[in-house]
């Protein structure tokens, strides 16, 4: 399985046990082919997913993720297969707060955008398993690799969780509003496990009150 997160020195920094990165941001500051972050999950198997961040990108990146967007256009993509979303907010120099859920019994995703929903679009049916491999501020045409700089992530990606199975509404807006909520059980921001690669800046997160 191969998820892609749109999203952090010269050199590969490993964590040698899980960060608490609460109040804390990965921010990506120029274009390149080098500049991630990778992390590192718990688990192999899933059934259903929700993953949840916090993005504001630049004007000059394409962000690439498990959705990819241009212009307010997303595109989810399990196993191969690609749910479209359109017409969703997506302006440079925002701080937005984005969830994606995606079932395998129904093969249903969606993306939800400051706590507001998109419609309903049917992808790939069928678990997902395999090795996990997440990665921040790159696209990846093979596992952690072929980056290209054109396609990298410029900007800041804070709070990433990761759930295996999908979150309520209700759960949702409790992320999006930055209120209390249950942290993620495959990918938790406030336990990180993961490494550095390239001209990416840890530092204080920028959006107190951005999402009340």
């Amino acid at each position: 399985m191969q998820l892609l997160l749109i999203a952090s020195v010269l050199f590969t920094a490993c964590c040698a046990a899980p960060q608490d990165l609460s109040g804390k941001m990965f921010t990506f500051p120029v274009e390149s082919n080098v500049a991630r972050a990778r992390l590192l999950p718990s688990g192999n198997n899933f059934t259903s997913v929700t993953v949840c961040l916090r993005f504001k990108k630049t004007t000059r990146s394409k962000r690439r993720s498990v959705l990819k967007t241009n212009k307010g256009h997303f595109n989810v993509y399990t196993r191969g297969q690609t749910s479209q979303f359109n017409g969703l907010p997506d302006e440079p120099n925002t701080w937005y707060s984005i969830c994606t859920t995606w079932d395998s019994n129904s093969g249903l995703a969606q993306v939800w955008i400051n706590g507001n929903p998109s419609t309903r679009k049917i992808g790939f049916k069928g678990n997902l398993d395999g090795e996990l491999n997440i990665v921040l501020g790159q696209e990846q045409d093979s596992v952690d690799g072929g980056f290209d700089a054109k396609q990298s992530f410029v900007g800041m990606i804070t709070d990433v969780h990761m759930w295996d199975y999908v979150l309520s509404a209700c759960e949702i807006r409790q992320f999006a509003n930055d209120l209390n909520f249950t942290p993620g059980d495959v990918i938790n921001w406030r336990a990180l496990d993961f490494t550095i690669v390239g001209d990416v800046v840890i530092e204080d997160s920028q959006t107190n009150g951005c999402f009340h």
